[in-house]
């Protein structure tokens, strides 16, 4: 919905229609138009015609569906469009604050520019940050 909100036209996709259908009453508050879906990683439409193609902590993937979803992205994403993908790297099992139960699925640099060998990286960056998430998240977590 951020993207939305700078006038992107955006296509969503979910597995979770309960998910979906709290985006879309998100969106309707907001006075935003987006194209929301259910479906499974592997049932999208993988279609080349994306201008960028965003995946934000989609780690929860074994690493043989990583590949694929990693192979998916690029050839989604028209010639010239942008991939962003954000997750957790490895050490964040050591916090104990969420993520995937394995460092198997997460990234690391390498890993990244091998996945999109061929690809102009313009930003790989690895970093770490103390996020506040509120008395809400935490009480979720007990």
């Amino acid at each position: 919905m951020y993207l939305a909100g700078l006038g992107c036209q955006v296509t969503a996709f979910d597995g979770s229609p309960v998910a979906v259908e709290k985006a879309k009453a998100l969106a309707v508050e907001r006075g935003q138009d987006l194209d929301f879906n259910v479906s499974g990683v592997e049932d999208w439409d993988w279609s080349p015609s994306y201008d960028a193609v965003v995946a934000i902590f989609v780690q929860f993937a074994a690493p043989n569906l990583r590949a694929k979803m990693f192979n998916w992205m690029g050839q989604s994403v028209v010639r010239g469009g942008l991939i962003l993908l954000h997750g957790y790297v490895p050490r964040q099992i050591s916090y104990g604050t969420g993520g995937p139960p394995t460092a198997d699925n997460m990234y690391i640099t390498d890993m990244l520019r091998t996945a999109f060998d061929g690809f102009e990286i313009l930003r790989l960056v690895e970093y770490g940050a103390e996020i506040e998430e509120g008395r809400g998240i935490q009480e979720n977590r007990r």
